[in-house]
């Protein structure tokens, strides 16, 4: 029995839901009178429904995002025909903006817009004194970082065990990229230091190993960034993972010189470069310098044992298919670890629908609301880079064949062009591009590089035997790093316990 479920599905059962559990340690007086229930997205909504009601709640608050947006919506339509004097309270990005347009916002009885940190509280005690008289959209404002109850403690040790733990130190960010919903946070606000770090400490005791950082920017403020990577440092025990999102242009001595002291594997950084044309960069307002990014991405490549990950977008206004190939080559040369090739989306409320007529841009109208072609690029086209990126998955960033990428691109002007060919080819051999199991795969590459690269058979088997005696092996053309593996690890126990269950 509980007055209060909160509610999400996640993308996967390893994702935790960070913001609930803020919701959950700001309750106050509620907290005793509150739960949560996390989900799935490939748990059927009846029986999540199920779950749900089974707590007899008076009120529902779901956390609704890009990945989840149509479940979310028919688990709602669920509750309120089973149970319609449940209130039903939404909040997170995917409903923050653009609200009226959606029917899952007509459905429900509130939407917190923002973050409703403390907001989701006073809506609570509202409804269940009986006097929520608001409007049905409610704006929740930014609330003073000073003054939240951290939600670290709401983390169970089933958590700790089996799930990626988020943590931030800031929220905002300090860029205005047209595509991005973090364009929409400005300014940057920190959270306590000193309260933070003590956070992190009882994490640590905890047997937390693997603490991945949301902050946008995390090299922003180069005191607090220092202060985190020296925290952990002094803390350091094998197994240790840290994921930040990084600024790419911005990593001065002081921030070198602490992440060079960090063992190999032990941070993971997601570079977001996501164009090299200045002139689309420019037009979608993203401020970002070359030449350090180049530096920079050098230095971490050939100086310390951090493993890069780096995304790029194709499908941006301006950016042609040649110009995004060139971007690939110039990215693929400075040897990150991963390169994440993304389409552009349409995420509600971002300023980049300003181009929509002068660039053509049609998107699909479903989540995630990706491109399907705009003047410079048409539907076709998307398509083909739509499988490229697949394949790049399977094939570079998966770590499967370590040994056998480099023969798809040696010798290649353009290894983008090379890798595309395959792509286009793999296309046609097997009639998909997802449930390839990988001995299927390792076979078609190996055909691909004899018959149609002319590769010498010898040296193609050879590498593939080698790729396929290593496992799946560390991720990336060139490793992942142990934290990573770790929580792959922890993935597969979960899995075997699920299917015995």
């Amino acid at each position: 029995m509980a007055d209060i479920v909160l509610a999400t599905l996640n993308a996967k059962f390893i994702h935790a839901a960070f913001g609930l559990r803020y919701l959950l340690a700001n309750l106050g007086e509620l907290r005793s009178r509150a739960v949560l229930t996390e989900f799935d997205i490939h748990q059927r909504p009846l029986e999540i429904v199920e779950r749900i009601l089974s707590h007899r709640p008076r009120i529902v608050g779901l956390g609704v995002y890009i990945w989840n947006a149509r479940e979310a919506a028919e688990v709602v339509a669920l509750l309120k025909r089973v149970q319609p004097q449940v209130f039903v309270i939404l909040g997170g990005p995917e409903v923050s903006h653009e609200t009226d347009q959606q029917a899952i916002t007509r459905l429900a009885d509130c939407v917190i817009a923002g973050e409703a940190d403390l907001k989701f509280a006073e809506v609570c005690r509202a409804v269940l004194a009986g006097r929520f008289v608001g409007a049905k959209t409610v704006s929740a404002g930014l609330p003073d970082l000073n003054g939240l109850a951290l939600p670290y403690g709401e983390y169970t040790e089933t958590d700790v065990a089996h799930r990626i733990v988020y943590v931030e130190a800031s929220r905002g960010c300090p860029f205005e990229c047209e595509f991005c919903l973090s364009s929409l946070d400005i300014p940057v606000r920190q959270f306590p230091l000193e309260s933070f770090l003590a956070a992190m400490e009882r994490l640590l005791a905890r047997g937390v190993r693997h603490f991945k950082f949301v902050d946008r920017t995390f090299n922003l403020n180069l005191r607090v960034g220092s202060a985190i990577l020296e925290f952990f440092r002094a803390r350091y025990t094998p197994g240790l993972f840290l994921h930040f999102e990084m600024v790419p242009d911005r990593l001065p001595a002081s921030l070198r010189q602490a992440i060079a002291a960090f063992p190999a594997g032990a941070i993971q950084l997601e570079v977001g470069i996501q164009t090299f044309n200045p002139d689309v960069a420019a037009r979608i307002s993203r401020r970002q310098d070359y030449v350090r990014l180049e530096d920079n991405l050098r230095f971490l490549r050939e100086r310390t044992g951090v493993h890069i990950h780096a995304d790029l977008i194709f499908g941006l206004p301006g950016e042609t298919f040649a110009s995004f190939a060139a971007g690939f080559d110039r990215l693929l040369a400075l040897r990150p670890h991963e390169i994440q090739v993304g389409l552009l989306k349409r995420l509600r409320g971002t300023p980049i629908v300003r181009h929509d007529a002068e660039w053509g841009m049609v998107y699909s109208p479903l989540p995630p609301y990706e491109l399907l072609q705009n003047h410079d690029v048409d539907f076709t086209t998307v398509q083909r880079l739509r499988r490229f990126a697949r394949f790049w998955d399977l094939v570079a960033n998966s770590g499967r064949f370590l040994a056998t990428a480099v023969l798809l691109w040696e010798d290649e002007i353009s290894a983008f062009n090379a890798f595309l060919r395959l792509s286009d080819w793999l296309y046609a051999k097997a009639g998909r591009q997802h449930a390839i199991a990988l001995p299927r795969l390792a076979g078609f590459i190996a055909e691909y590089l004899t018959a149609e690269r002319g590769a010498d058979a010898g040296r193609v088997e050879q590498s593939i035997r080698q790729d396929l005696e290593r496992g799946t092996g560390p991720r990336g053309v060139s490793g992942e790093t142990p934290g990573r593996a770790a929580i792959d690890k922890r993935q597969r126990r979960q899995r075997a316990r699920d299917a015995a269950a």
